[in-house]
């Protein structure tokens, strides 16, 4: 999905809210072996570079809603340490929710069959928990082969809502 359907989707003061948030958070973006290395040193998520057969980083990810939200941000994925390919995840949430939020999130893929089924291009997944910049936090183990970790960068999201990720995946060097 372009992110222009994606905008269209999303209802004319929530797709406000969204853009300000995806733009606010490109202009927050670190680098990838920054943020990479905040997730190597935070809470529970360290642990996961040693049990993970590959790993997806987004160094920003910009977040909005007003009853109907969305979210968007592009990343780069790793395998055993080496990146292999570009990933980008776009976010639907419908519920109470109000706000602006940029964060980062890395989604950790346990063994090679959860890395090859995120990389067909369209995998879908539910969202995790956050946590503040030293305390990477997710909903527990790995579910399906994969843990989602998050941290908060900036803005404020107050929501109740029911959401899902979505995202794609090109090798690196491939054009698509």
């Amino acid at each position: 999905m372009s992110r222009s359907s994606f905008i269209a989707r999303l209802g004319r003061f929530g797709a406000l809210v969204a853009v300000g948030a995806v733009f606010a958070g490109t202009a927050l973006a670190d680098n990838y072996s920054d943020t990479i290395a905040l997730f190597r040193n935070s809470g529970q998520s360290s642990a996961y570079f040693a049990r993970s057969y590959a790993y997806a980083v987004f160094p920003t990810i910009g977040k909005g809603g007003f009853v109907v939200g969305g979210a968007h941000g592009k990343g780069r994925v790793y395998v055993q340490g080496e990146y292999a390919g570009n990933t980008a995840v776009t976010q639907l949430s419908v519920g109470w929710q109000l706000g602006g939020q940029a964060y980062s999130e890395i989604v950790f893929l346990q063994d090679k069959r959860a890395f090859e089924e995120f990389t067909k291009g369209d995998f879908e997944f539910g969202a995790g928990a956050s946590g503040g910049k030293h305390d990477a936090v997710t909903a527990g183990e790995f579910f399906k082969g994969m843990a989602v970790f998050t941290i908060v960068k900036g803005g404020a999201m107050y929501e109740a809502s029911i959401a899902g990720q979505k995202f794609t995946y090109s090798a690196r060097g491939s054009k698509s």
